[in-house]
């Protein structure tokens, strides 16, 4: 275990990131972090859904990525963890109703420990008792609900607004998860040091979902300053993101993921302001290894020996710069032809998840692997996060 120890209550068609994001940040920060679902054991899958403005007057719907359990909801006690996450999406509609659920999260408030809850699943802590006289915010639709179960109501100002009411922290969506992440570590105890790092990202059209949020967020979420930029394409444009995942065919399916907003200007890039480089995988690896000015871009972060952060198919860009040579690297098995051909030494992604850290450069094969990916990545920028 780790030194602190967190409980995630999941459900089919919970909202992908906000399982997702914190699931995997909080174990790159050094936590433990149990999956569980009422129904079901360690080893199933929970479907997840994408919900996101789409123009219309509600979210839309995707299919979002299969979650994979990590524990067993029937063997877990609520005096085992320091504390509760709880997504969004639309499972906290029928998890309300479920008595299990409902005990458990009711002894998690009484005992005051940190809870933090978005989206939708403040229903869950409004079946539970636990809102009566706490300040909390929420989706806007769920807000009735809240004001109904005696919650004083906080009203988004926007998406990314996050409300702190002692062990309570709640948001409406996966845009606040920079700011209730945050909070959540520091309810738990933590101290993070070393977070004033400028981080960019090298973002393409159908780069990988998780392989853009997860590290995204979870640097956002530690204090650093990230930057997500694509070849012509501007601040506030949006690269739309590729669902890859592994459903028992011989290769990776692919669905439709989450419109990622990008935060800078491509045409307008220095560099040299940033202390580090992310390269996403997916498929717009495969493209943006043609273009010079990114070939140069990479270039210049090897060359300087500033770290570097590559998963999946990204090392792709990496082959093409010529920067692979002499390097020890992993990817997407794939990708392995790339690798060895640009005069790298191979290491076999064996779990999947398994990264690995040669110099300035991180290499990992696919998401399954952003903990390690992550936490790697956290120790060559010299951040720390200690509970």
């Amino acid at each position: 275990m780790g030194p602190k120890s967190v409980l995630l209550i999941c459900g089919d068609y919970m909202e992908d990131y906000e399982a997702m994001v914190p699931f995997q940040a909080l174990q790159a920060y050094g936590l433990t972090v149990h999956a569980v679902c009422p129904g079901k054991k360690v080893g199933d899958l929970c479907r997840t859904s994408i919900h996101q403005d789409s123009g219309h007057q509600t979210f839309s719907e995707m299919r979002g990525h299969n979650f994979v359990l990590n524990a067993t909801f029937d063997e877990v006690e609520a005096s085992s963890y320091d504390g509760l996450v709880l997504p969004g999406g639309r499972a906290p509609e029928y998890l309300a109703h479920n008595a299990s659920v409902v005990e458990l999260v009711t002894k998690f408030s009484s005992a005051g420990k940190p809870i933090t809850s978005i989206c939708h699943s403040q229903l869950i802590l409004a079946a539970a008792g636990a809102l009566k006289g706490r300040e909390c915010t929420a989706y806007p639709p769920v807000g009735p609900t809240l004001v109904a179960a005696g919650a004083h109501w906080v009203q988004p100002e926007s998406l990314a607004t996050t409300v702190v009411d002692g062990n309570l922290i709640s948001a409406p969506s996966y845009f606040g998860h920079r700011e209730f992440i945050h909070h959540f570590v520091k309810a738990l105890g933590g101290t993070i040091t070393g977070s004033n790092k400028k981080i960019l990202f090298l973002c393409g059209d159908y780069m990988e979902d998780y392989e853009v949020a997860v590290p995204f967020q979870s640097l956002q979420a530690l204090g650093c300053h990230a930057d997500a930029v694509c070849p012509e394409k501007k601040a506030g444009d949006i690269c739309p993101t590729a669902v890859h995942d592994f459903e028992g065919d011989q290769t990776y399916s692919e669905k439709p993921g989450h419109d990622f907003v990008l935060t800078a200007t491509y045409d307008d890039l220095d560099a040299s302001s940033y202390d580090a480089l992310v390269i996403p995988g997916g498929r717009s690896p495969e493209y943006l290894a043609l273009n010079e000015s990114v070939i140069a871009m990479v270039k210049h972060f090897m060359e300087t020996k500033k770290p570097v952060a590559s998963i999946c198919h990204g090392q792709l860009i990496l082959a093409a710069a010529g920067v692979l040579k002499g390097r020890k690297c992993t990817a997407y098995p794939a990708v392995k032809l790339n690798v060895v051909l640009s005069g790298a030494t191979w290491l076999e992604p064996d779990p999947i998840d398994h990264c690995y850290t040669d110099g300035n450069l991180v290499t990992g094969a696919a998401w399954p692997g952003h903990p390690q990916f992550i936490s790697q990545f956290m120790a060559l920028l010299g951040i720390q996060v200690s509970f």
